[in-house]
Parts: C-alpha cells; sequence; structure tokens
C-alpha cells in the first residue's frame, strides 16, 4: 500500500466514522418519527463504516475509490443540509471533510497514472 491509498482510506474512513456518530446521536436524542428517520441514517452510516474497512484489508484501490467517491457525496450532502439550515458547522465541517477526500482522490489517482 502506498502512502496516497493509505491517506486516503484513513480520511475515508474518518469520514465515514464521524458520519457515523453523528447518525447514532440523532438516533439516540430524536423521538416518534424524527427516530425513525435517524435510525435510516444510522443505518447507512454503519454500512459506508464498515465498507470503508475494506479497502485497509484488501488493499483493494477499486473499492477505496468507490467508497471514497460515494464518502465524498455524502459529506457533500451534509454540507448542504448545514447550508439549508444556516449552521455555519454543520456546512463547513461536511464541506471541509469532503474537500479534503477529493484531494486524497486526487492523489490517489495521480499515483495510478
Amino acid at each position: 500500500m502506498t502512502l496516497p491509498f493509505i491517506f486516503c482510506a484513513l480520511v475515508t474512513l474518518i469520514s465515514a466514522i464521524i458520519s457515523l456518530g453523528f447518525s447514532l446521536a440523532a438516533a439516540l436524542g430524536a423521538i416518534g418519527n424524527a427516530r425513525t428517520m435517524a435510525l435510516y441514517a444510522c443505518a447507512r452510516s454503519v454500512a459506508l463504516a464498515i465498507a470503508s474497512v475494506i479497502p485497509l484489508l484488501t488493499g483493494s484501490t477499486e473499492w477505496l475509490l468507490a467508497i471514497a467517491l460515494s464518502m465524498i457525496i455524502v459529506q457533500g450532502c451534509d454540507a448542504l443540509v448545514g447550508l439549508t439550515i444556516h449552521d455555519r458547522m454543520k456546512t463547513l465541517g461536511p464541506a471541509g471533510t469532503a474537500l479534503l477526500n477529493l484531494v486524497a482522490v486526487i492523489w490517489l489517482m495521480h499515483g495510478l497514472s
């Protein structure tokens, strides 16, 4: 595994774990229909977190690119939610994470060519 691979894999994994943490917090703090929606988000976050570990175990660049791009989309959408609700931290945090993950993917892809 190369340095760009490890960096991209770790950024992706950290992004997925942060997303899972927010989903868990929402699920634990909500009631009624909001809790149901939070549990759905939590289920998807668990899947992304598990999928983010696989590249570190297998060394699969293709898997890493797929999950990294997925997390870029997730964090980008989270940033849009933050923007919609006018919450600076919920906008800048995910946007920064998405940008860092994008840089990691570009570095990884540059190393492949």
